[in-house]
């Protein structure tokens, strides 16, 4: 290519595109260089060089030639207009696992179901390079955790706690009755929240590339789903490796008929839409005593039937008691160790028969006694698995099935059947099919009780360590004591921390009181932490003064004024 001498002006030579590939601008840049008042322009060779593999994935290499180019403050040097109305693309081709290892699958990973686990396991599979698809029956993603779970019921105790401050506060609650507001209109934010939740994940599947499929799914063989899609039509996909992140639901015993109107369990009860005086709740676990502090906060009269000795035994007792206290004070009737004979449903009210001879009279009852996973529809038998009575999968650690193509995760392999756990679950498995040999499965699980004050904790409880004979002391702070809760109106609840009394290790720590789900996860990062796993890390740290967070030195320095 000749060399072009020009005066007063500059003309660019571009190089052409035979092969009619989109060719990055680096191609038509020219070397410029000054001599004397000539600017001698070098074009770039006409044809460029591009690989197989380039043209391939629509890019170019920039030689370092091209690099070189020297910029000059001329305005008669005019740059490079671009226009997204042109044809000019960059592209970056995605590497994907079947490049290296071919097969004949629709996708490398189907995951059966959209809710935390799912999502987690979709992503993971997704970042790693495979094709992956999720199928769900909701044509929004989010599963029961977004529906008619978490979500919707913490937002529900948002909105009831939001009401028990406004009732307390003397210019807030003036002409307004609180205790005529029917649940139905309280959920009103709890909605508001699920669709904001459905739209902001369901860019996180756009963004990652992850096709939905809308339909119910079940096993045909141990390499192909059969889907029913909602509009009626079926399709076979076939797959290498499949997920179970179907979830749960909760149990419905036969003796009960719940579509009774004023018969409900923990996911129709989010349509009930009149107010009622008085609710009996059968099922004192943590979906019962959650609903006990809404109904409660919304003026409801609560019989809250307990099938076990103590609400919520698995807890340490101190918070268990305390927890037991204040459902009393606020008008909570608590019924320990009685069960269901039956149920007389009328236009007017229910009847509930108990074992123990006693009647009672209430407008609506909740059943809360536990949850079956959602199985049941998945033609198991077709791939060898069998579900046990609660509808739950076994799994190994690396939440890999008797099937080793078939993993699962979530509240459908059963414990701690959280929301939290639930992801981290369903990541560390989808970790493991992609073949992370150093995932690590979910141990570590702080309990998060939403009720009103909050429940939460992590470690071994004060029986535990008794019974294991392990020579513990206990560091108490009492929220009321504390600069931050008593700004802020929060005067119940205390911080417990369990050490050895030797070493000074951490090994439990209960919380009870507002912002416990909160709190809880200082204490996890220390008790987690390599070597660091000592009371004096609360001693020796500053905390912003006045917070909740304090309650740590505090307790702390509680329970080292007990050690001699």
């Amino acid at each position: 290519m000749p060399k072009k001498r020009i005066n007063d002006k500059v003309t660019q030579i571009p190089a052409t595109n035979n092969d009619n590939e989109n060719i990055c601008d680096s191609n038509t840049q020219s070397i410029i260089e000054p001599q004397e008042n000539i600017i001698e322009i070098l074009a770039q060779p006409t044809k460029t060089e591009i690989s197989d593999s380039d043209k391939k994935a629509n890019t170019v290499s920039i030689s370092e030639d091209d690099d070189k180019v020297k910029h000059f403050d001329d305005a008669s040097v005019h740059f490079d207009l671009i226009s997204p109305l042109d044809n000019t693309r960059i592209n970056l081709k995605r590497y994907k696992r079947q490049d290296a290892v071919s097969h004949t699958y629709d996708y490398d990973a189907i995951v059966i179901g959209a809710g935390p686990a799912g999502e987690a396991a979709a992503m993971k599979i997704a970042k790693s390079g495979q094709k992956v698809a999720v199928i769900d029956p909701r044509k929004q993603v989010g599963g029961n955790c977004t529906h008619v779970g978490t979500i919707p019921s913490k937002a529900l105790r948002q909105s009831v706690f939001n009401i028990i401050s406004n009732r307390r506060d003397p210019i807030l609650n003036q002409g307004i009755d609180y205790h005529q507001i029917p649940l139905n209109k309280v959920l009103t934010k709890a909605r508001e929240v699920v669709r904001n939740q459905v739209e902001t994940h369901t860019r996180f599947y756009e963004r990652n590339q992850i096709d939905l499929i809308n339909g119910w799914a079940s096993f045909k063989d141990t390499h192909t789903i059969h889907v029913d899609m909602s509009d009626g039509t079926e399709q076979d996909i076939t797959f290498e490796q499949a997920i179970i992140t179907v979830g749960s639901r909760p149990y419905r015993p036969d003796l009960l008929d719940f579509s009774h109107p004023r018969v409900f369990d923990s996911d129709k009860i989010l349509q009930m839409d009149y107010v009622v005086q008085r609710i009996i709740i059968y099922g004192a676990g943590v979906i019962g005593c959650e609903y006990a502090s809404i109904f409660t906060g919304l003026g409801y009269k609560v019989d809250l039937i307990n099938t076990q000795e103590q609400l919520l035994s698995y807890l340490d007792d101190e918070i268990s008691d305390a927890l037991s206290h204040d459902f009393r004070q606020f008008g909570v009737l608590i019924r320990n160790k009685e069960e269901i004979e039956r149920l007389e449903t009328y236009d007017d009210c229910v009847i509930l028969y108990l074992k123990s001879g006693k009647r009672i009279k209430s407008d609506a009852i909740l059943w809360s006694n536990g949850r079956s996973g959602n199985t049941d529809s998945l033609n198991l038998a077709a791939i060898g698995l069998t579900a046990n009575s609660r509808g739950q999968l076994k799994v190994n650690e690396h939440y890999q099935t008797d099937i080793p193509n078939i993993y699962a995760a979530g509240d459908v392999i059963g414990w701690p059947s959280l929301a939290s756990a639930a992801y981290d679950q369903g990541r560390c498995a989808a970790a493991y099919m992609v073949g992370d040999e150093n995932a690590q499965p979910v141990r570590s699980v702080p309990t998060g009780i939403y009720t009103i004050p909050e429940i939460s904790s992590i470690g071994k409880n004060e029986q535990e360590l008794t019974a294991e004979k392990v020579p513990y002391e206990v560091g108490q702070a009492f929220f009321k004591h504390l600069a931050r809760a008593q700004i802020i109106g929060e005067r119940s609840g205390v911080l417990k921390i369990l050490f050895h009394r030797e070493t000074l290790e951490i090994l439990g720590i209960h919380c009870y009181g507002n912002h416990a789900s909160e709190i809880i996860h200082i204490g996890q990062a220390v008790m987690e932490s390599k070597g660091g796993n000592t009371l004096e890390y609360f001693v020796n740290t500053t905390f912003n003064y006045p917070t909740m967070a304090e309650a740590y030195r505090v307790a702390a320095l509680n329970g080292l004024n007990r050690v001699f």
